[in-house]
């Protein structure tokens, strides 16, 4: 309201100076130049107070928005206080040996769970897998025919000469 005030207060100084400024002209034309001279003076004061209206105004504004700032601040801290509540009373409902018990009852659950997928589904266990390996080995032996060993010995030296030392390289290159 303040604010409102001093601007229809600026506005009256303003239409105030312009009139007083016209006068003097008026009194210089007509040769009044002391009358001039105090009308000059005086529009100087009143231009001199229109420039503290103007700082009143701004320092109004700024306090105008301070207020508002503040305002939003304190439904900021409001809106944390109740949040904070509801996180004291949700600890409350839910303390930590209660959410450790739900865990391990969860964990308990899922592992009985797998145990009744493994008997439905058929699953082998691990002694069942090693014996399904070994017999896997002993048929893949069993498959497996190996050529005979010669039982004599093989002569160490060939007494006769090697009919690929004989030849020249270009038929040996040919060859292989």
């Amino acid at each position: 309201q303040q604010r409102d005030k001093l601007k229809q207060y600026q506005k009256r100084i303003s239409q105030n100076l312009e009139r007083e400024r016209a006068l003097a002209r008026q009194l210089l034309k007509e040769g009044k130049k002391e009358k001039a001279m105090l009308l000059l003076k005086k529009k100087r004061y009143q231009e001199q107070l229109l420039d503290k209206t103007e700082n009143q105004i701004s320092n109004l504004e700024r306090m105008v928005q301070d207020i508002e700032f503040t305002q939003i601040e304190m439904k900021v801290i409001e809106g944390l206080k109740i949040g904070n509540e509801c996180l004291n009373k949700m600890h409350q409902v839910m303390s930590i040996e209660e959410v450790e018990r739900i865990i391990g009852e969860t964990q308990d659950a899922v592992e009985y769970q797998r145990q009744i997928d493994e008997l439905l589904a058929g699953s082998l266990t691990e002694e069942d897998e090693d014996a399904i390996l070994e017999e896997l080995n002993t048929i893949t032996q069993e498959q497996v025919e190996l050529p005979e060993v010669p039982s004599e010995p093989l002569p160490e030296k060939i007494p006769e000469a090697s009919p690929v030392k004989n030849r020249p390289k270009a038929e040996l290159v040919a060859a292989s």
